[in-house]
């Protein structure tokens, strides 16, 4: 006879189990696509950013970081930013990626299934940069903002140093 005070334990393990698959379950999509990183590229059509979903376009804005002019694709939902500019083999020049959170906080990032070397721009609530990292393509590593960020802008490695755009310069819609 089982209490009904006393867990059943083989249905707790069941439910443990159940749980820990879920979490798996759901935690494979976003480590896949957690590289936010990667590339877009001028050119002829092939080489244009690609709709996430079906229907779902991509959306552009100019914006001006440091005071220089920038195409920004704008990652601003989960998936998004989870597939960020994965897969794409080049930049078009003064373009990139605007990642756009809800909340400040330190976040990190990486470069899987990204093919070109890419500097981030970690930017904090109010449009500053923290700091820029330099990323290298298809790495695990993790890229840290050094303090709480809202945005980010990925763009080709060495964009931000050769137009004179560093931590303390602020970004601009």
């Amino acid at each position: 006879m089982i209490d009904a005070r006393t867990p059943d334990r083989p249905a707790l393990r069941r439910i443990g189990l159940r749980i820990a698959l879920f979490s798996t379950v759901v935690a494979i999509p976003v480590l896949t696509g957690c590289g936010e990183a990667g590339g877009t590229s001028g050119g002829d059509a092939a080489d244009q950013p690609v709709p996430i979903s079906v229907g779902q376009e991509v959306r552009t804005a100019q914006i001006r970081i440091g005071g220089v002019e920038v195409t920004a694709e704008i990652a601003d939902n989960e998936e998004l930013r989870a597939k960020g500019l994965m897969n794409r083999d080049s930049l078009a020049e003064n373009h990139g990626m605007l990642f756009v959170y809800g909340a400040a906080q330190v976040r990190s990032f990486w470069m899987r299934n990204t093919r070109i070397p890419l500097d981030i721009a970690f930017i904090d609530a109010n449009g500053v940069i923290i700091n820029i990292e330099p990323m290298e393509p298809q790495s695990d590593e993790n890229y840290y903002s050094q303090g709480p960020m809202m945005y980010a802008l990925e763009m080709d490695q060495g964009w931000f140093e050769a137009n004179g755009v560093g931590p303390g310069d602020r970004l601009e819609f």
